[in-house]
């Protein structure tokens, strides 16, 4: 029997037309466009500005990188029609030997700090409604969609497109990596009520999104449009907010929450547990913790990590099934890092000493029974 294989972090790069065909005809002037960049290439302009750099990584896939490095950039129509037609993804991911996907975003996070929010709402519920109507609709049972969540808007706005886009279909929706105040807060408590009630996940991709304060690293490496420090220390970013939920009692309040923190790999997932369940039974005591039980215990269960060809981290699970129960395969379609088109090879290489048992954990069992996605359907 084939190993069925699920990619729990694939990417797309939202159409050209996206806003222009999209946004209500009062705000479509300021649609966000596809322009010229002056060292080559093409990329998006949200304010009539130079694009602040070209095509590149984020759509490597099928491109040679001397097409991106050589030539500044790649031009709209260089582009892999995976990154935007749902027909055309769902060819590459057969390329790729992959069943199904779950689908973020790439510019549409933007909207998140567009400082007109009449706009940036706009930009959001349009990238939702293509995401959700037309991505996802093509294929339901291989594709799932993550529209966006407002989750820094007021909370009306917040709630609204959450059930909005429930009622759509959505199993999922994107939250900011770096939100107004942190997901420990207890005003995000209506939220994490809704999203349980409604069975929809949430899930956060590394920092991205948001008001970014983790970039002054970034700052002095250079002026670099593209930091590989950044890229590196970026796998270690949900280290906080995921402590910080656990031991403020997020999942002990709402034990039917799911989060899913991605492209953070997992190897340091055992010692942030060891680390936890320390702290947890030497502070208890005296700290009060609004928690009932050692914090591991919620790693598989409420939390989340989407996983690359991290080695440690499989080689850890051989003898961790609880990290293997908290981790799903991933391709990174169609960015830098991405395993496609070869994760016939990585998953062979990657779960070897793993038994049958985890190794369908990871590559395919986590994702399905998370995101409601048949655990049949062979290739």
């Amino acid at each position: 029997m084939v190993q069925r294989v699920i990619s729990a972090d694939n990417h797309i790069l939202e159409p050209r037309d996206l806003w222009t065909s999209r946004l209500p005809a009062s705000l479509r002037e300021r649609a966000p466009r596809v322009a010229s960049h002056p060292d080559g290439g093409d990329g998006w302009s949200f304010h009539g500005e130079v694009p602040r750099r070209p095509f590149g990584l984020e759509a490597v896939a099928g491109r040679k990188l001397s097409d991106i490095t050589d030539r500044g950039g790649l031009r709209w129509e260089e582009i892999m029609p995976g990154n935007y037609d749902p027909a055309e993804h769902l060819v590459d991911m057969d390329r790729d030997g992959i069943d199904a996907v779950v689908v973020y975003p790439a510019v549409a996070m933007a909207a998140w700090v567009e400082p007109d929010r009449e706009l940036g709402v706009a930009l959001l519920r349009a990238y939702n409604d293509w995401m959700l109507d037309d991505f996802q609709a093509h294929d339901p049972a291989r594709i799932v969609g993550l529209p966006l969540l407002p989750i820094d808007d007021d909370l009306d706005t917040a709630l609204g497109e959450l059930d909005r886009c429930s009622a759509k279909g959505a199993r999922a929706m994107l939250i900011p990596g770096s939100p107004e105040r942190p997901y420990n807060d207890p005003e995000y408590d209506p939220i994490w009520a809704a999203a349980a009630d409604a069975g929809v996940v949430l899930t956060f991709h590394r920092n991205h999104g948001g008001r970014s304060k983790d970039t002054f690293y970034d700052e002095l490496a250079a002026r670099q449009e593209i930091s590989v420090a950044g890229i590196t220390t970026r796998f270690f970013s949900a280290v906080s907010p995921l402590t910080y939920m656990i031991f403020s009692g997020v999942f002990e309040r709402h034990p039917r929450l799911r989060i899913v923190a991605a492209e953070v790999n997992c190897g340091w997932l055992p010692f942030l547990a060891q680390t936890m369940d320390q702290q947890y039974g030497l502070q208890d005591t005296w700290a009060g913790l609004p928690i009932q039980r050692a914090p591991s215990e919620y790693l598989g269960e409420n939390v989340f990590v989407t996983i690359l060809d991290d080695h440690v981290g499989f080689k850890l699970m051989r003898d961790d099934e609880r990290l293997c129960a908290a981790s799903m395969y991933s391709t990174d379609y169609p960015h830098s890092v991405t395993l496609w088109p070869d994760s016939a090879k990585w998953t062979v290489e990657l779960t070897e000493g793993l038994s049958a048992t985890q190794r369908e954990r990871v590559l395919s069992g986590n994702a399905a029974r998370l995101y409601g996605l048949s655990p049949g359907g062979a290739r």
